[in-house]
């Protein structure tokens, strides 16, 4: 009934603003990225329009929910929800943060920094195992953007790896967090990319960011990828190899005709690269 799930090349997180002229450009993305807590109870004509492109392209689902990091426990009605949707929609990738964002029954809906310790490193492999098992599914991790270190005892390559490795799960590289994050926290991206795994990778995000300071920039998803991520983007390519990697823009959407002539230019990136490796 749905499309095959193996996603290869660039693919577009898929947003509502456009959804309906996806097939009105020859020029179409590989496959889509969407949140499942924005499709899983949306009905009607949306629902419709999702499940028509769920047909004819490979989808993937990229959570905000989970909070693998939080300190309380797994709210298991909203993985039901979620494996309900993966199940019927035969969606096989799934993806989350590596970081938290409920205390205390609250939902802060931001993404916050975790300790990079081996206590903390620990419990989230526990958590980690108990969804995969539930999911049915390995799932994958990004590396988030933070502005705080909270507390650190391990790099945090040596805090993904730890994890990563013991709980059997997957990483989902976000190249622009990697360059975020190393302006914020002062240290060479490049030299983050080199200390990777390239077997733990599942797909690669690449999105814009804002700058407020030389020595601090947000991860808006607003703005176009910028020149710096996009050569960090190219040697991550040439260091850990192709992999699919998705065009992210979730706020200050352009008019979808503008969207994809960036999205081309992450495309030419992963072609180049389908052809080396």
């Amino acid at each position: 009934m749905w499309c095959n799930d193996v996603i290869q090349g660039a693919g577009l997180g898929l947003r509502s603003s456009f959804i309906e002229e996806i097939y009105n450009y020859e020029e179409k993305p590989n496959w889509f990225e969407v949140c499942p807590e924005n499709w899983i109870r949306k009905q009607g004509y949306l629902r419709s329009l999702f499940e028509k492109i769920r047909s004819d392209f490979p989808i993937v689902c990229h959570g905000l929910s989970l909070s693998i990091g939080s300190p309380e426990d797994l709210d298991f009605k909203f993985l039901k929800e979620l494996k309900d949707f993966l199940d019927y929609y035969e969606i096989e990738i799934y993806s989350e943060h590596l970081s938290f964002s409920k205390l205390n029954g609250k939902n802060t809906y931001d993404l916050l920094p975790l300790p990079f310790s081996i206590e903390v490193a620990d419990y989230i492999v526990e958590k980690i195992k108990i969804v995969q098992d539930f999911l049915g599914r390995q799932i994958a991790l990004e590396n988030a953007s933070t502005y705080l270190v909270l507390y650190k005892e391990m790099e945090e390559t040596e805090f993904i790896s730890y994890i990563v490795e013991n709980s059997n799960c997957k990483l989902l590289l976000d190249i622009n967090n990697v360059y975020v994050n190393s302006v914020n926290h002062n240290f060479n991206p490049y030299f983050f990319i080199d200390s990777l795994n390239p077997e733990w990778i599942s797909y690669y995000h690449i999105a814009g960011h804002k700058k407020l300071k030389d020595d601090l920039l947000i991860d808006t998803h607003g703005e176009n990828v910028s020149e710096e991520v996009f050569n960090l983007a190219e040697y991550t390519f040439y260091k850990l190899g192709s992999k699919p990697i998705l065009l992210e823009r979730d706020n200050n959407i352009p008019p979808y005709e503008e969207l994809l002539k960036e999205y081309k230019k992450v495309k030419l990136l992963a072609e180049k690269y389908e052809k080396v490796h």
